[in-house]
């Protein structure tokens, strides 16, 4: 009985991760599929190293650079700002938190991963747009606050699992609390830390409703910090509902650089994990 619940339970895990595989392939064929003879219409060069966006002109142009430009500077700039805070909050909650505080700060950062990117947004409308205008700062601002629950909740996750053994003999060689925690316990979290930042960058990168409120959405190159700009995710959500023909076949190509680009990073990742372990 035993060994068939065990067999039982087995094909519905195998199941359950071949669901998830078969999940991915659909979504990269359709991508593909729908997004590949569009790139190729327009002419890959074109296509990526476009400036000029305007596909309802005669003659139309699909140009994605200040897009892509616009992406990587509103994620890095979230990046910069999470991340940092993001750590360091974990190392606190992880190893200095006194359980009381503990008690309260735990459900504060869960309560943030769970606010609707919506709210976000309206928050971003009233709070910083007033300060920096509708801009790349803005965006990364907003962004930089809608990762630290990932961020958090992975590297304390990761800092957590550190065996205390390592801290305890820091001090024991005579290192200060402070310094163990940052040259042999963060060093040894490594790997979840990084882990962290990933999907940090995935969430950055891949957010859009909360992006599309305070970016400006201006679909030109960024000439400055305090300006304007359409991310990729933006410039698909905001065209796709009237795009037809060669116009939609060009946005689902952009989903296909959007995909490209986080598969570059998982991929990245993974290479340095590797190498780590190796």
């Amino acid at each position: 009985m035993n060994k068939s619940k065990e067999k039982f339970m087995a094909a519905v895990f195998f199941a359950s991760a071949l669901i998830s595989i078969l999940a991915v392939g659909l979504i990269c064929v359709f991508l593909f599929v729908n997004g590949i003879p569009a790139l190729f219409k327009i002419g890959t060069l074109e296509f990526l190293g476009g400036s000029q966006w305007s596909p309802m002109d005669q003659p139309a142009y699909y140009g994605i650079l200040p897009m892509i430009v616009g992406s990587l500077y509103v994620t890095a700039g979230a990046i910069i700002l999470g991340v940092p805070i993001g750590v360091l909050s974990s190392i606190f909650m992880a190893w200095i938190c006194p359980p009381r505080l503990y008690k309260w700060i735990k459900p504060a950062v869960d309560l943030l991963a769970g606010i609707p990117s919506v709210v976000y947004g309206f928050f971003g409308i009233a709070i910083i747009v007033p300060l920096t205008g509708n801009s790349i700062v803005s965006a990364s601002i907003l962004l930089g606050i809608m990762i630290l629950p990932t961020v958090i909740s992975i590297a304390e996750s990761a800092l957590r699992a550190t065996p205390r053994q390592y801290y305890e003999g820091a001090l024991a060689l005579g290192a200060g609390p402070y310094r163990s925690l940052f040259y042999v316990v963060l060093p040894a979290a490594k790997n979840g830390i990084l882990a962290a930042v990933v999907l940090g960058i995935g969430r950055a990168i891949g957010e859009t409703m909360a992006v599309i409120m305070v970016a400006g959405n201006q679909a030109r190159m960024p000439v400055s910090l305090f300006k304007g700009v359409r991310t990729l995710t933006a410039n698909i959500v905001i065209e796709m509902g009237y795009a037809a023909d060669l116009h939609r076949g060009a946005l689902i190509a952009t989903g296909v650089v959007l995909f490209v680009f986080i598969l570059i990073i998982n991929i990245s990742f993974s290479a340095l994990v590797r190498k780590d372990r190796g």
